[in-house]
């Protein structure tokens, strides 16, 4: 690795970068360095702009400013750019699956949810873009008020397509990879995380909501730290 360790924090579906800060101001405490892409699917012109191509851009582009290998921590729709593209890029030295979407090549969000939109999604009138319905208790259930009020007020259109689009590649059957299971999650079961953490070379667990980012950020911090310090140690 750098003499400096490098870790990308992605976000997920109709979230901002900024949904990291407690995380990346930990981190960067201990003298990491942080990159937080932003996902042109999630936004004002996510309809126009964003899918899973982009996206899967964005973090490669991430990745090639690093100085070395980096540590990517994936949150939700997260993964799946990240599973499309971190293998391909070779700066990759190990994903961190947060409550994130692990598939496999040919699987795309929409499929690994049974094909049919949550009732919790608002489709835009055209149908280009999704809002979640009522957050607080899908996102952030495990939140201060003040905390969940900021994050809601924070949440902007995502685009479908980036939902529907498959993958054609799978980082994880190459590079090592951790899946930490929110068990407080209400927007991914924790059935289907624990289907998908099979795929993981590592299975942490959190009691938290889908958000530990913003409840749980000391060990969310915590443990990339100890994913940087096993792969000074040993290599992985």
């Amino acid at each position: 690795m750098s003499a400096i360790p490098s870790v990308v924090l992605v976000h997920g579906a109709w979230h901002r970068p900024a949904c990291w800060s407690q995380v990346a101001c930990r981190l960067l405490g201990s003298g990491v360095d942080v990159r937080l892409p932003e996902l042109p699917s999630a936004g004002p012109e996510a309809g126009q702009r964003g899918d899973l191509a982009a996206d899967a851009a964005a973090v490669r582009a991430a990745l090639a400013e690093v100085p070395g290998e980096a540590v990517v921590v994936a949150h939700s729709y997260g993964g799946v750019p990240v599973t499309e593209v971190a293998a391909q890029t070779g700066k990759v030295a190990h994903i961190v699956y947060l409550c994130a979407f692990m598939l496999g090549p040919g699987e795309s969000l929409l499929s690994a949810i049974g094909g049919q939109d949550p009732p919790w999604w608002i489709s835009s009138a055209d149908g280009r873009t999704v809002t979640p319905a009522d957050p607080r208790s899908i996102f952030y259930n495990d939140c201060a008020d003040e905390v969940a009020a900021a994050a809601e007020a924070a949440l902007v259109p995502q685009a479908r397509a980036a939902f529907a689009q498959p993958l054609s590649a799978a980082a994880w059957q190459e590079l090592p990879s951790t899946y930490v299971i929110c068990e407080r999650d209400n927007a991914i079961p924790v059935s289907a995380q624990g289907a998908m953490s099979r795929r993981a070379r590592k299975v942490l667990r959190l009691d938290a909501s889908h958000s530990p980012f913003l409840s749980r950020p000391d060990e969310v911090a915590a443990i990339v730290r100890d994913v940087l310090a096993a792969r000074a140690g040993d290599g992985r």
